[in-house]
């Protein structure tokens, strides 16, 4: 599965890549992704715009946008502006992780 990251914040980015990654996706985080099956977009730093742009673009694409779990307008606004499932930063790891079917090297430790 080939994801694209869409975050500006580096620590985010090399957390989640990293896990991903481990569980056997590949993922990019430029501006020109080569065609995404999955698209993950942090609302935090893009706000639900991105989720339309993102949607214009790659219209077969599966979308899922975090934010903070205090931003209860901005992930429903999301969900409206074409996101396939929105979740919490805190749980975005895992809900792309159990997309790709596989149990990540940290989640088997946690066992």
């Amino acid at each position: 599965m080939h994801i694209h990251l869409d975050t500006p914040d580096l620590m985010t980015r090399v957390r989640l890549e990293s896990r991903w990654r481990s569980a056997g996706a590949t993922v990019s985080s430029s501006q020109t992704p080569e065609r995404p099956t999955l698209i993950v977009v942090d609302l935090g730093a893009r706000g639900e715009e991105a989720v339309s742009g993102w949607r214009e673009r790659y219209p077969d694409a599966t979308i899922v946008a975090f934010g903070p779990h205090v931003e209860g307008a901005v992930l429903k606004a999301a969900r409206q502006a074409g996101a396939d499932e929105v979740v919490v930063r805190g749980k975005v790891a895992d809900r792309v992780a159990a997309k790709l079917g596989k149990i990540a090297p940290e989640d088997a430790r946690a066992r």
